[in-house]
């Protein structure tokens, strides 16, 4: 037993010290509060609102003295339906946690919510107060829809209710009128890129003269790819005339606003968008009448003004003047007639004359005349040729008898011969050869050689 204890005194260990590295430090104070923390509501009021270009958002939440740093990561931030805003009082949810960098409390936001107005709501405010500005609601920008389209082009969903009102509607008043459905989702996150690519659809075929973008009503959450600023300028960027007929009267969306027609309901759409047949026939009937009545009109003014200026002293004389080239005309053509005789007569009686001069000529004496002067030229020609052909050869005969006994073979028909060196030159001079070489020679019947047993030469 030691002598503290046998002395009734007792003493605590030292408790043993820990440093901690401040990282581990921050990270343990990290991990207890986000086990504590994983699914926290906070509400706020925004300030210091600080979008990155990465898409994250970085704010604080203020309550009196109090503040909260608030990161929302893109993939979180690009779901929001609507902008935050510094002042503005929100809701957020997410986990508390602590950036080590800076060693501060923040909450990891993964949903916001405006407090108040719901968020589709302060969205379509935002957007339809961003898109006034920039002139996309203009009536002057609006373009007209035509009266009587060849076709129309309907982008809703193929199931829908609002297509077969659609459809009945516009069978009843004009059976004639062509169709073109672009079938798309009118709800969901995909409706709005769907709806988007009807109208380029449409814009890029131009075989439709107007666009109807159709769906039946329902709450703002169904309602809502309607109010997507793609589709908003996809409509205000169309080159042909686009009717919104989305939801019930009471129904509003961004698209109404672009929209160059807005219908109250799809059906409303159908019965704006073409003339019923039998409106068409009373218009085109009430226009006849009254182009009738204009022409009668027309008429009776006309002829009142032509008969007084029939009155007219000036019109008298006018028609005494076109009675005077009357007589004039008349008087030129029948001098022309009877010109036209006389050259007529002419031309007969000197064709009579010349037929007359035909028929005492006789063609086959003359032809026989032409053809014995024919002959006679051509024994003349023969006799010429015949006597130079004889002058030409005998003349020939001369020269190759001439060119005959000139000829060298005609030397060795007299027992000469012609002697070549083996080089095959001819042999003048019997000093060139050598004995032993061998020489040839040409006779007036063939040739031989020889081999040269000795030579002198002069």
């Amino acid at each position: 037993m030691s002598l503290d204890s046998q002395l009734g005194f007792t003493f605590e260990q030292a408790v043993a010290r820990r440093i901690w590295r401040v990282a581990d430090l921050v990270s343990a104070v990290r991990t207890t509060v986000e086990r504590g923390y994983t699914d926290v509501w906070v509400e706020g009021e925004i300030s210091n609102f600080r979008p990155s270009e990465s898409g994250h958002l970085y704010f604080t939440l203020k309550d009196g003295d109090a503040q909260l740093r608030i990161v929302m990561f893109r993939s979180q931030a690009r779901l929001l339906r609507f902008r935050p805003e510094n002042g503005m009082q929100v809701i957020a949810r997410g986990r508390v946690t602590i950036y080590d960098a800076r060693g501060e409390l923040q909450l990891s936001a993964e949903f916001l919510e405006p407090v108040g107005a719901g968020a589709l709501q302060l969205a379509f405010e935002q957007l339809k107060a961003r898109l006034a500005q920039e002139g996309l609601f203009d009536p002057a920008r609006r373009k007209s829809i035509p009266p009587l389209p060849r076709r129309i082009g309907i982008i809703t969903s193929p199931r829908g209710a609002a297509l077969q009102d659609m459809l009945n509607i516009l069978g009843r008043r004009h059976e004639n009128v062509g169709i073109l459905i672009y079938p798309a989702q009118v709800q969901g996150e995909t409706a709005a890129v769907e709806v988007a690519a009807g109208i380029k659809y449409f814009n890029r075929t131009k075989n439709v003269d107007v666009i109807v973008v159709a769906r039946g009503g329902g709450s703002i959450e169904d309602l809502a790819a309607f109010n997507d600023e793609g589709l908003a300028r996809s409509i205000a960027g169309s080159a042909l005339p686009v009717i919104s007929a989305v939801g019930h009267e009471t129904d509003f969306t961004i698209a109404d606003f672009v929209a160059d027609l807005r219908a109250p309901t799809p059906s409303a759409a159908a019965e704006l968008v073409i003339e019923s047949k039998h409106r068409l026939a009373e218009h085109l009937a009430h226009l006849h009448q009254r182009l009738d009545r204009a022409t009668r009109y027309r008429l009776l003014i006309a002829r009142n003004h032509l008969q007084e200026l029939a009155q007219h002293g000036a019109f008298a004389r006018l028609q005494d003047l076109m009675g005077q080239r009357a007589q004039r005309l008349d008087d030129l053509a029948h001098r022309l007639a009877a010109n036209y005789r006389t050259l007529l007569h002419d031309y007969h009686r000197r064709l009579d004359v010349a037929a007359a001069r035909v028929q005492h000529f006789d063609f086959r004496r003359s032809l026989a005349m032409a053809r014995a002067r024919l002959d006679s030229g051509a024994e003349t020609v023969a006799h010429t040729f015949r006597t130079i052909l004889a002058r030409h050869r005998s003349r020939l005969e001369r020269l190759a008898a001439q060119l005959g006994a000139l000829s060298p073979l005609k030397i060795l028909e007299r027992g000469y011969a012609l002697v070549f060196d083996p080089s095959g030159a001819l042999v003048k001079n019997a000093g060139q050869l050598a004995p032993g070489a061998e020489i040839s020679a040409r006779v007036a019947r063939g040739s031989f050689t020889a081999e040269v047993k000795s030579a002198k030469g002069d």
